[in-house]
């Protein structure tokens, strides 16, 4: 008794440091092992051991994708009209030591770098660039907050800017100038379809010139399409050509 009491004393320290000491990293995660404030290695996904009561410690670093929903940034454009930009951002760390070492916050640095990005970027392009080429923006911004923050051990996968917000009065003057230009287009397309028209019936004129007996018929033709209408009166055309013929026999 006094043989397991005994066993029981010496072997519960062993059993408290080692509970104490478990660390378990799930497979999305690692750890960033520091022992006395020295980095010590990288903690990989299962069960760990690292020497508790202030020894070791162990700093866990999420893996997987990440997103950025960065603060509305008011900006002048390059043509002077303010705008308001909602934008995110999407990352993933690549190498937790660097994301500790290097950096206090990297999730807070990433944000603070991706908001100064903007304002510099954006405010060096018109409106027009911002609301014709946002993807070729998106693009520029991604790979120069990639190239900021790989020291950090951060890999930025994408940044997107999800609306470019005018004041009210840019708003109402785009939408006329918008009408404007549907009208515009409206007028070109009625203008070409009549000079075609136009063309068509000079075609036309010109052959039926040049043969009378297809003007007799295009008459005809005429008369009983508005005979199929049943109209009460008829109006009936006369070739020129006759009308010469009869003055001609009544001068005689």
């Amino acid at each position: 008794m006094e043989t397991l009491l005994g066993l029981l004393f010496y072997s519960l320290p062993v059993i408290v440091i080692v509970a104490l000491g478990l660390r378990v990293v799930g497979q999305y995660e690692r750890a960033v092992h520091l022992r006395l404030g020295k980095f010590n290695g990288v903690l990989q996904p299962g069960l760990n051991f690292i020497i508790p009561f202030g020894i070791d410690r162990a700093i866990y670093v999420d893996m997987r994708t990440a997103t950025i929903d960065v603060p509305r940034q008011d900006i002048i454009t390059r043509d002077n009209v303010p705008v308001a930009i909602d934008a995110v951002v999407y990352f993933q760390v690549f190498d937790p030591k660097l994301a500790i070492l290097n950096v206090q916050n990297f999730r807070q640095a990433t944000t603070l770098y991706a908001q100064t990005l903007l304002r510099s970027v954006l405010g060096s392009h018109d409106l027009d660039e911002m609301l014709t080429a946002r993807d070729k923006l998106n693009g520029v911004l991604r790979e120069q907050l990639d190239k900021a923050t790989d020291p950090w051990g951060i890999k930025v996968t994408g940044v997107e800017i999800k609306a470019v917000d005018l004041p009210e009065g840019m708003k109402r003057a785009m939408a006329k100038q918008a009408e404007a230009e549907r009208e515009r287009r409206a007028k070109v397309i009625s203008a070409e379809g009549e000079y075609q028209a136009s063309e068509k019936l000079m075609e036309a004129a010109a052959v039926i010139s040049q043969n009378p007996t297809g003007a007799l018929l295009r008459i005809l033709q005429t008369v009983t399409e508005v005979a199929v209408e049943k109209n009460s009166t008829i109006l009936f055309p006369l070739p020129l050509e006759l009308l010469s013929f009869l003055q001609q026999k009544k001068e005689k």
